[in-house]
């Protein structure tokens, strides 16, 4: 009760909140939101999110605008050494999945091999920006909660669950092209 809920009030009738979200498993912050948070999320009818993750039109945006442009590849961009490396690291990646899966996900289906394609398949079609956040999600830690919704889609699920109305803030264009907008120095 002593958290900061990051869960701010606007005093109306009925009263609307603003939740500010982070993008992790939920279960690494789900005991740590206050009771606060959690019961403005159960009496809300209508709950909108920074993008619907749950639209299948949405994932498939987020996929496409990661993408260079026609004909380009990651190699035709980024330094030789550095893509050298980057490659040497996603095969260590590769290798070392099955060791970083837990038995809980091998029992549900996943095979290392799948996940790794799903995570980093196609990487020498992304922009570097993408690629980088790409690599930063690719840690044992990060693997051993694949399968695990992060918060957001976790919010989004539940919402769709209790039936409360749902919309998104942002369209998946206002997230892209300002990362897309970085230059190389600055990713």
């Amino acid at each position: 009760s002593e958290l900061n809920s990051f869960l701010w009030t606007i005093k109306r009738d009925p009263p609307s909140y603003f939740f500010g979200t982070i993008h992790v498993p939920y279960t690494r912050v789900w005991d740590f939101i206050p009771e606060n948070s959690k019961k403005a999320f159960q009496q809300s009818h209508i709950v909108y999110f920074e993008l619907d993750l749950t639209d299948p039109y949405t994932i498939s945006a987020l996929t496409s605008c990661q993408l260079l442009p026609q004909g380009e590849n990651l190699q035709d961009v980024l330094p030789h050494d550095i893509y050298c490396r980057l490659k040497r690291h996603l095969e260590y990646v590769k290798l070392m999945m099955p060791s970083w899966m837990t038995p809980d996900q091998r029992g549900k289906g996943l095979y290392a091999d799948y996940l790794f394609n799903a995570i980093a398949g196609n990487w020498e079609r992304k922009r570097p920006v993408w690629v980088m956040l790409m690599v930063n999600s690719l840690t044992e830690v990060d693997i051993k909660s694949r399968g695990v919704p992060v918060l957001d889609l976790y919010l989004a699920q539940e919402a769709e669950r209790l039936r409360k109305q749902t919309g998104a803030v942002e369209k998946v264009e206002e997230q892209c092209h300002p990362l897309n907008g970085l230059n190389f120095s600055q990713v």
